[in-house]
């Protein structure tokens, strides 16, 4: 068991949400990944462009429920209802308690296994969640995802991405090895840190997820926000 920082350990490949990790999950997660908060702030912006009056949100990997609660406030004023589907209990349990809402329905699920209803959402949000999905699965949930939305509707997802080629993901890797020694994390937490995530977090490049979205039937898709190697995507259907 390695410490990977933030007093969190986990084993070489063995990295989870579950456990100790959930009271932490917030603050560690803030400082591992570039302008997190602004992109929530941006997520929220976005949803007041798709989401009409009783529209309809789903949340797909929610964690402890402070995005989704966002989403709720930025819309109170809309009466909307969000789904959010997340697959550990142990996340479900601190987001009922810390972030609950009237108009959030948390769902403890596995999103592939999850049953949506065909053009049911305005609105869907993957923020971080999808590049744990394996990928041999990861272009049937997008189908699926394009499935549920409604005409007009929208997708923002976002992603750790690859390098398009082996000396950009050098350059990536190393500013991005930079800002986590900037954040206090000592070289060997995030040695043990990428270790840890090791066939548990598999990014795709930003050419292969756009190439996935086309696949599941996008065609209006834009860069809403990039850094490093960090980036949101909003797909129109």
């Amino acid at each position: 068991m390695s410490d990977t920082g933030d007093d969190i350990s986990a084993n070489s490949g063995l990295w989870s949400f579950n456990g100790d990790m959930v009271k932490k999950f917030d603050s560690h997660v803030s400082k591992s990944v570039p302008l997190y908060e602004e992109g929530h702030e941006l997520v929220c912006q976005l949803s007041e462009f798709f989401v009409p009056k009783a529209g309809k949100i789903l949340h797909i990997g929610s964690s402890t429920g402070t995005l989704t609660k966002k989403l709720a406030l930025n819309l109170a004023n809309k009466n909307i209802g969000i789904t959010a589907v997340e697959i550990e209990k142990d996340m479900v349990n601190e987001s009922k308690e810390k972030n609950s809402n009237e108009s959030i329905n948390y769902v403890c699920e596995d999103i592939l296994n999850y049953d949506i209803e065909p053009e049911s959402f305005n609105y869907i949000v993957a923020y971080y969640s999808i590049q744990f999905i394996h990928p041999s699965k990861r272009q049937l949930l997008l189908n699926k995802i394009y499935e549920s939305l409604t005409w007009g509707g929208a997708f923002v997802m976002y992603e750790k991405v690859r390098g398009s080629d082996a000396r950009f993901q050098d350059i990536l890797s190393s500013c991005y090895f930079d800002f986590k020694l900037s954040n206090g994390y000592s070289a060997e937490n995030i040695i043990k840190k990428q270790q840890s995530l090791k066939s548990v977090l598999e990014p795709f490049s930003r050419k292969g997820n756009i190439d996935n979205l086309k696949r599941a039937g996008f065609i209006d898709i834009e860069t809403i926000q990039k850094y490093i190697c960090f980036e949101g995507f909003l797909s129109i259907k």
